[in-house]
């Protein structure tokens, strides 16, 4: 199916352009106006609604060439955004800008043995800080994101991670922030949309799976963010590779997730899960590993592949971004992973000509992984009412 020309829809062009400015972070017009096949005068009207509507401002910059533009058009500072994050270890909540950069941050220790009653109650305080945040500076919000690890992709009810009624948690939000657009995602859709609007020389601009292995292993569609199901939630980490294996809190034993989830890595390492949270990104250096746990790493790696593999088989892509625990490793360990992806049959890096890729964790820097998600929001209805429907 050939892409259109151009956005059909008023809606859609002004998606694109700024869906194009958050993943760039600011563009001259003449590559803008290629970027969203647009004529540079079309380009220009839709530019002046946006400036006055306070969602760009164009700033001077030095020009890139003899002759060339001197107007960055970027977006505008002043739009501010509420981020709400679940994870294992607290609620975050927080107010920033499309940009990334955060004004106010909270965060809730979550329970030892989470309930959906204590998370429901956690919830409510979260957000009774962020309204009396928002209110005691007369700040208007532009959106909501919340992220919650385990969202399935076409209920709000089921999260089997941790224990929460979504349908409360969303009944709670409108009535505090009644005018606020307001969405929900899984984590993993989350941190793909941090790292393809926050990560520097983030490597794939096209249509990729992002792989997220974490607490729970998942991945992400990435597809053109001006399509309506731009991020697509995979639940790839409940592969059963053997029967006999761990347990798993899906229910069955020896999934994927059971051997390369974090808690499966601190019981390998011989630490607590807490212990390995408390040191992030430097366990890599602070737990000496022997040789007969790095071999048991590379083969949990190398199953961790496979579940990729089949993920590809499934819906072909050019590209796989993998963040979480294995991208601190050396190449050497991470390599089982790529090796676990070439055994699949029907693809494999050769036949598929798949592009793998590493990208750092971005675990622990909650809520900015809400906040993007936030951001892609707004940017991807045109920054339009969430009702409306206006076509060109």
């Amino acid at each position: 199916m050939e892409m259109p020309e151009q956005p059909r829809s008023r809606r859609q062009t002004r998606a694109a352009i700024l869906t194009h400015l958050l993943q760039s972070g600011g563009s001259f017009r003449p590559p803008l106006a290629k970027a969203v096949r647009l004529s540079e005068p079309s380009l220009s009207r839709i530019l002046f609604d946006l400036k006055t509507e306070g969602l760009i401002e164009e700033v001077r910059r030095p020009a890139p060439y003899v002759g060339g533009p001197t107007g960055l058009v970027t977006l505008d500072s002043s739009v501010t955004l509420a981020a709400v994050e679940l994870t294992a270890q607290w609620l975050s909540v927080g107010v920033g800008g499309l940009s990334g950069e955060l004004h106010y941050t909270e965060r809730l220790p979550l329970p030892k043995a989470p309930t959906v009653e204590t998370v429901g109650r956690m919830f409510r305080e979260a957000l009774t800080l962020l309204r009396d945040w928002t209110r005691r500076r007369r700040i208007t919000l532009s959106q909501i994101g919340i992220s919650i690890p385990g969202l399935g992709r076409l209920t709000v009810s089921g999260n089997p991670i941790i224990p929460c009624d979504v349908g409360r948690i969303s009944g709670m939000t409108e009535q505090m922030f009644a005018d606020v657009p307001l969405e929900f995602t899984n984590s993993v859709v989350a941190h793909a949309t941090f790292h393809r609007c926050r990560t520097q020389n983030y490597p794939f601009s096209g249509t990729h799976l992002f792989v997220f292995v974490s607490h729970g292993v998942a991945g992400a569609w990435m597809d053109d963010p001006a399509e309506a199901d731009a991020l697509q939630p995979v639940e790839l980490g409940h592969m059963v590779f053997g029967p006999e294996g761990p347990p798993c809190r899906c229910g069955h034993h020896g999934c994927v997730e059971a051997f390369t989830s974090l808690p499966a890595l601190a019981e390998l390492l011989g630490v607590s899960e807490a212990e390995l949270l408390q040191l992030g990104s430097e366990w890599v250096h602070a737990i000496p590993r022997s040789t007969r746990v790095r071999q048991e790493l590379r083969r949990r790696l190398f199953r961790l592949g496979l579940a990729i593999g089949n993920t590809l088989n499934v819906k072909p892509c050019g590209g796989v971004a993998i963040s979480g625990w294995p991208s601190l490793l050396s190449d050497d360990d991470r390599n089982a992973v790529v090796e676990g992806i070439d055994a699949c049959l029907l693809g494999g890096r050769t036949l598929a000509q798949v592009s793998i890729a590493f990208v750092p964790p971005s675990t622990g820097n909650d809520p900015q992984a809400a906040l993007a998600f936030a951001a892609f929001c707004l940017a991807s209805r045109g920054g339009m009412p969430a009702t409306s429907t206006e076509a060109a």
